[in-house]
């Protein structure tokens, strides 16, 4: 049955179901019995024929793809000093958060395209940016991003926040053009209460969220994306 489980399985060993790669997981469900639903990259249609060996009921597997929480491109974002070390975004990161002044940002050195399977992260104008439509949910760049920029949201879900800073609104606007300054204009417009500010940042509740786009139009910003 572990051989095939793993048949039905992406062969990429990711790493996103929690074990080491697919032939680990394959054998954890055999010998183990954790749930079959765990691998993002096969989705439902993994889950099923997996159910199908296994005699058991798949379930549900939920579909989520990465998002990054951030817009400080080389245009937007100012950078604080330049930066010689070790070109990965953990090195960078030990350095006072990395060379952007914006110490919630992505620090744009391709840690997680470096481990991506699916080759669906780039880094452009020096922000990382995923390819939705090919994402498989995977979730090994969200374990590798050092600034916790990078989020696996559901695909149902049309819009998110794609910034991450914490800090007031006239600090941000000091280190980037894109940032989210907290100014309450996405929750006052929100129809159905789905928007929060916390910790000065725009915060979408998806169990509220509509989908009305209102957030989108209000945002003077221009950081609640369509995605």
């Amino acid at each position: 049955r572990v051989s095939q489980i793993c048949e039905c399985l992406p062969g990429a060993n990711c790493g996103g179901c929690g074990f080491s790669g697919c032939e680990g997981y394959a054998k954890a469900i055999v010998s183990d019995g954790v749930p079959i639903n765990k691998c993002a990259a096969g989705g439902q249609i993994a889950a099923d024929n997996i159910a199908e060996i296994m005699g058991v009921k798949a379930g549900k597997t939920a579909d989520k793809k990465a998002f990054v929480m951030c817009s400080g491109n080389s245009c937007s974002a100012k950078e604080k000093y330049t930066y010689y070390g070790v070109r990965t975004c953990e090195a960078a990161a030990k350095l006072a958060g990395g060379p952007k002044g914006c110490a919630f940002s992505c620090v744009g050195f391709g840690s997680c395209e470096a481990v991506c399977k699916f080759r669906v992260i780039k880094i452009i104008d020096n922000v990382a940016v995923v390819d939705r439509d090919k994402c498989r949910g995977c979730g090994t760049c969200v374990s590798q991003c050092p600034k916790k920029v990078i989020q696996l949201i559901d695909t149902h879900h049309l819009y998110a926040v794609a910034c991450s800073s914490k800090d007031i609104g006239k600090d941000t606007v000091k280190v980037c053009s894109a940032g989210c300054i907290g100014c309450g204009l996405c929750v006052k417009n929100c129809e159905s209460d789905a928007i929060s500010l916390v910790d000065n940042h725009a915060v979408i509740n998806y169990e509220k969220c509509i989908s009305c786009g209102v957030c989108v139009e209000k945002c003077p910003r221009k950081i609640i994306k369509i995605m």
